[in-house]
């Protein structure tokens, strides 16, 4: 078949790949349609063998299939096609290797360092969520104070907003201090029981 002829709409199984390819290459969609679905399983089975796992040769195997028009430019027809695909698959599979690999070592250390911030943000969740409950337990006076000052409200302005003395908010700050650090001890003497 010439290069740039179209194989039409009734596109028959005895049409060589390679004939598919040249016909893909040129832009006829329905080819290449045909060419991928006669190519993918034996190149997904392939990159099942290079990867050693379902999803990495899902991956590569689609991303080739996704590349395959561009590369279809470069087929030269000297090689059965399959011999071709084959030798793309290998040469996408070493570029993923070693993009990983890369990757791994760049990555490396930053395993432990993301395992301490994540518990890190672990444990100010854990006593932001105690510290929530505890205010649970205080009067509502001690309450309100205590939330606008965690909020980073001044006591000038925690003042103002609940139409108290600043002595007042400091007072009621300092209570609040001291009652979560009982509820605290309290707590810590429970656990050691």
């Amino acid at each position: 078949m010439a290069r740039g002829a179209r194989l039409g709409h009734k596109m028959r199984m005895d049409v060589s790949d390679e004939a598919l390819a040249r016909a893909a290459a040129d832009g006829d969609r329905e080819a290449f349609a045909l060419l991928v679905g006669r190519v993918y399983d034996r190149v997904y089975a392939y990159a099942i063998r290079l990867t050693g796992n379902r999803a990495d040769a899902e991956d590569l195997a689609q991303d080739l299939c996704a590349a395959l028009p561009a590369k279809l430019q470069s087929f030269r027809g000297e090689a059965r096609l399959t011999t071709w695909l084959y030798r793309i698959t290998v040469n996408a599979a070493r570029d993923r290797f070693r993009r990983r690999a890369t990757y791994m070592k760049a990555t490396e250390g930053w395993g432990d360092w993301e395992q301490a911030r994540q518990a890190e943000i672990a444990e100010q969740a854990e006593r932001r969520d105690w510290l929530t409950r505890a205010m649970g337990a205080l009067s509502v006076d001690l309450r309100e104070t205590l939330a606008l000052v965690l909020d980073g409200i001044s006591q000038a302005e925690t003042a103002e907003i609940l139409g108290i003395p600043e002595g007042t908010v400091a007072w009621r700050v300092s209570d609040a201090k001291k009652r979560l650090r009982a509820l605290k001890e309290a707590e810590a003497r429970e656990v050691t029981k």
